[in-house]
């Protein structure tokens, strides 16, 4: 199991990906009409090309009584709200969520992907998508064409993420029996899990008035100096050298 996508949440949906794609140098973001089921408009952009494809999103809500609008309440503006992991079993993965009592909010089965969509009350910290492309390499919610577009000069891969939390041992534990994976190991004040491809997650102290949630996402660079750069010039360089925007810290390795 390893990320395959990132979703952020913003009131307003073209500056933030506007923000997003001048700093990092993105593609064209393709806006996905499915999500209009959730009362959402979005974008998402694919990060990195092959083996170490993901993609990072962006949502907006149009209705008041969408999650994404309450999710943004909550958490005093843009912020981070979904971790999507890409599985080779769902089916396997079904069968632990029932046996562990985590309830499926959401689901889908399609002939090139199936979906689902866990409860947040259940694991706590984000929204989790667990999805199973068919072929490993494919990803239909990257809309078509999404491999013939050209990759960011700047950004190779979508590493990691970090969510805040007041207990982090104690949400580490969880997710890692929810998702099947190596128990958490003590990373400063957190801890993290290690998924395939080296990718990490991270649980981290909560810092600021925010509250739980996905607070940061780790990108393995091409050239961060230019990134840092762009990011400057919006004034959205951080003192520690990440970047904030659309209400997350994005950490460059």
């Amino acid at each position: 199991m390893h990320i395959r996508q990132i979703a952020l949440v913003a009131r307003d949906l073209a500056p933030a990906l506007a923000a997003l794609r001048e700093v990092f140098a993105l593609p064209e973001p393709f806006p996905d009409p499915g999500v209009g089921e959730f009362g959402l408009v979005n974008g998402v952009f694919p990060v990195g090309t092959g083996a170490a494809s993901g993609f990072l999103e962006v949502v907006s809500p149009v209705r008041d009584d969408a999650t994404a609008a309450r999710y943004l309440a909550r958490r005093g503006g843009d912020t981070g709200y979904m971790v999507i992991l890409q599985s080779t079993d769902l089916a396997a993965d079904r069968a632990r969520l029932e046996a562990l009592g985590v309830r499926i909010v959401w689901r889908v089965t399609l002939p090139d992907i199936a979906t689902v969509h866990l409860h947040p009350r259940d694991l706590p910290g984000a929204i989790v998508s667990i999805d199973q492309p068919v072929p490993a390499a494919s990803w239909r919610w990257g809309g078509p064409g999404w491999e013939a577009k050209p990759p960011s000069p700047l950004v190779a891969e979508i590493a990691g993420a970090e969510i805040q939390t007041a207990d982090p041992e104690k949400l580490a534990a969880r997710w890692a029996e929810v998702l099947a994976v190596a128990a958490p190991r003590p990373d400063g004040d957190g801890f993290c899990l290690a998924l395939e491809r080296d990718h990490m997650l991270r649980f981290a102290p909560i810092a600021g008035a925010r509250g739980e949630g996905l607070a940061a996402v780790s990108l393995r660079t091409r050239d961060a100096e230019e990134i840092r750069r762009r990011a400057r010039a919006r004034g959205a360089l951080a003192a520690d050298g990440s970047v904030a925007l659309c209400g997350v810290r994005f950490q460059l390795v």
